[in-house]
This record gives C-alpha cells, sequence and structure tokens, in this order.
C-alpha cells in the first residue's frame, strides 16, 4: 500500500482510484506525539483495526449486535470503513476488510444505478458511502443525499429554520415533515465536497443558511447578548429536547436559547470550512475561542442543564472524533484553555488510550446516543486517535 499527499486531501492509493480517508486542510508532518506514547498508539490503532476486522460479516458489511436497527448492514458499513481507511496500522488484514467492505456498498447499487431499497438512516450512509467508494459508484449517493436537503425542492424556503440542512428523515423531508440537524449536515457538505462538487453549487449557501442558526453568535456585533453569544454551536435551531445540552435562556427578544457545546461546535467549524470560509471569518474566529478555552479531553464540554449531564457522557467519542478533525483544520496543537496551556494531541490520546478494551474496542457506558454499542464507538475513537499521532507540528500551530 502507498500512501502520497495531493493538495488537501490525504489518500490511500488503490489499483483503481482514490479513496479519500478524510478531509483536511495542509499536510501531516512529523508524530505529534512523544515517542513512547506514539508507540503505543501505534498498537492500540492495530489493535482496533483488528476488532473491526473481525467483526465483519461474510457479505461485508457490519451488522450491530446491541440495536436492532443497526443490523440491516447498510447503517454502520460506512461508518466502520471510514475507520478502517484511516489504519493503516492493520495491515493487510484490515485493507482486506476494507475493499470488502467498499463491495458491499457497491451491491447496493443496482444496474441502472439506483439504490436496492431504502435506507434506516440515508443522510449519514449516503454520506459515508460518498467517502469510501470510488468515484465511478458514488452517483447514486450524491443522488440521495442531494434529495435528502431540506430546500425550495421539497418545499422549504428560507424563513425557515432548518433550511438547507440535512436531517434523519428517512425518506425526502416534504415540508412540515421534517428537521435539521448539525451533525447529519456536517455529513452532507463532506460528502459533497469529497465526491467534488464545486463550491459555486447552490447547495453550500443553502447549508450555511442553516448553519449560522445554530451559531450562538449574531451577524450584527451591536446584538450581541453577553448571556448567549460565546461562539459556540448547538444542534438544532428550533428544537429545546434535541439540543443536547438544554435550554440556556431567553433573550432580550424573547427567543429561546440553547447552550453551545464541544461536539456541536466542532462540527459547526468544520461545516463553515468546507462551506469555504476562511479561518479569519469571525465565525470561525468565535468559534475557535470557544473550542480553545473549553477544551477537555476527557468530556464533552459546556454547560449542560443538570438533567443533560448523562447525555454529555454519552456523546464522549462523537466529541473526540469531531473535535480532533476541527482542532486539526484549525492548525491548532497547543490550546489556551480556561486551565492553562494544553497539548491537545496528548491529552486527547492518553485518555483514549484509558478507555481502550483489551479485545481494541471502545464502548460507552451511557446509551443516549448508542455509543455503548463498540461498533459506533470505535470508528469514532479509531479515527481521533489517528489524527492525534499525525497532526503537524512543523510550524502550523496557528498562533
Amino acid at each position: 500500500m502507498k500512501k502520497e499527499r495531493q493538495g488537501r486531501f490525504f489518500f490511500i492509493l488503490q489499483p483503481s482510484s482514490f479513496i479519500l480517508c478524510f478531509l483536511l486542510t495542509g499536510t501531516f508532518g512529523s508524530a505529534a506525539l512523544p515517542a513512547e506514547l506514539d508507540a503505543k498508539v501505534e498498537a492500540s490503532l492495530a489493535a482496533a483495526a483488528r476488532f473491526l476486522a473481525g467483526r465483519q460479516d461474510e457479505d461485508g458489511a457490519w451488522r450491530s449486535k446491541v440495536y436492532g436497527p443497526f443490523k440491516d448492514g447498510p447503517t454502520l458499513t460506512p461508518h466502520v470503513l471510514l475507520a478502517l481507511n484511516c489504519l493503516p496500522e492493520g495491515g493487510p488484514e484490515a485493507r482486506r476488510s476494507f475493499d470488502r467492505g467498499v463491495k458491499y456498498l457497491k451491491s447496493l447499487i443496482d444496474e441502472q444505478g439506483q439504490l436496492r431499497g431504502p435506507l434506516v438512516m440515508p443522510v449519514y450512509t449516503s454520506a459515508g458511502a460518498c467517502m469510501v467508494v470510488p468515484q465511478e459508484a458514488q452517483r447514486a449517493w450524491v443522488d440521495q443525499l442531494r434529495a435528502h436537503q431540506l430546500t425550495a425542492a421539497l418545499g422549504w424556503d428560507e424563513s425557515d429554520s432548518s433550511f438547507g440542512g440535512w436531517g434523519y428523515s428517512i425518506s425526502p423531508p416534504h415540508k412540515p415533515n421534517g428537521t435539521a440537524n448539525l451533525s447529519a449536515t456536517l455529513y452532507g457538505v463532506t460528502a459533497l465536497r469529497n465526491a467534488g462538487v464545486p463550491l459555486d453549487d447552490a447547495a453550500y449557501a443553502q447549508i450555511l443558511t442553516f448553519v449560522s442558526r445554530c451559531q450562538n453568535f449574531p451577524h450584527d456585533p451591536a446584538n450581541r447578548d453577553a448571556r448567549f453569544d460565546d461562539g459556540g454551536f448547538f444542534f438544532t435551531p428550533h428544537d429545546a429536547a434535541k439540543n443536547k445540552a438544554g435550554v440556556a435562556g431567553t433573550d432580550r427578544e424573547g427567543r429561546e436559547r440553547y447552550h453551545s457545546y464541544g461536539s456541536m461546535t466542532a462540527d459547526g467549524v468544520r461545516t463553515l470550512i468546507l462551506c469555504g470560509a476562511k479561518h479569519e471569518d469571525p465565525r470561525i474566529v468565535a468559534a475557535r475561542q470557544w473550542l480553545e478555552q473549553n477544551f477537555s479531553a476527557t468530556e464533552n464540554p459546556g454547560t449542560f442543564a443538570p438533567d443533560r449531564e448523562m447525555i454529555r457522557r454519552s456523546t464522549y467519542f462523537y466529541y473526540c472524533w469531531s473535535v480532533a478533525h476541527a482542532l486539526r483544520e484549525l492548525n491548532l496543537t497547543d490550546l489556551d484553555t480556561r486551565r492553562g496551556k494544553v497539548h491537545w494531541p496528548e491529552a486527547l490520546a492518553t485518555e483514549l488510550l484509558a478507555r481502550q478494551r483489551p479485545d481494541g474496542s471502545w464502548s460507552n457506558d451511557f446509551t443516549d446516543t448508542k455509543e455503548d454499542d463498540p461498533l459506533i464507538a470505535t470508528p469514532h475513537a479509531a479515527i481521533a486517535l489517528y489524527i492525534c499521532r499525525r497532526v503537524n507540528l512543523d510550524g502550523q500551530n496557528g498562533k
């Protein structure tokens, strides 16, 4: 297997096509971790790859042994493949497992280039598939994504708070039957960029419309409300129950406001960058300051309502996955947190190593976001650890 660096992307070179591991700006440099810790991380990632490869079914798919809806095959297979494609430490066995998984995803497309059946989680599955299948096999998945974006084609207009985003609807969400959220929207935009959809496509402006509504940051600084406008992001602009950190209060205009929290602030930064926003954009500057000041290696940071503390804990591995991407995209390695200086790759790697199970997997004790299923938690943890190991320290600290 040969690795190449090409422009913005880190690829693993296949005989017939380039497969995107994940979207990162800049280039990788020397190891970010001390030698002893780096050796432990290498062994950890090899163990994670063995675990994932060992849980693959004969047809090439991965199926949950914990949750019934995730036993279908399409739901978890792209999620696992995204991790395996970032784990060269797994060696030939992991690569063979990856190839079998891609073959399974390709089998879901019929001779006319259409999906053979409905999907349990069409946005996440289609987005993940776009990031692992060869370019010639992406069209059906991109079409599925476009069919689920909440835009005028489905009756939505810019005055609707969900306009421009993606959500969890199994079928295309015709208005008023649908809501968008920042997590699904991040997956959607990442897939579009990976599929080569140019930035002048109308989808990106629509995505930005939605994302701006998920940030505690006013367009006009004169309208800033210090009680709420801290620059962080939340899950969705219109549903208190779905915003995992809970309600922060009511602002002077009578609007219900939501707490910012770590996983969504990382998702927000990544989505803005993928839509073409520059690092000096005030929205990114504000979110970067939030992430830096509030960074934690041990929990999903932010102010969570007292009855939401279990939800904070249940989102830990997703947070690790997204914040590692976001801090790498921002070219940050040493952070000025509220608790002092933190070298985040070392801090996060150390914590993830401590939580890994003897069989190479990760699993959460809390069930709210289904991270108690190791096939959900392990890919997130492994990719986060992969980024910790390879983040560049060669003068790209962003300070």
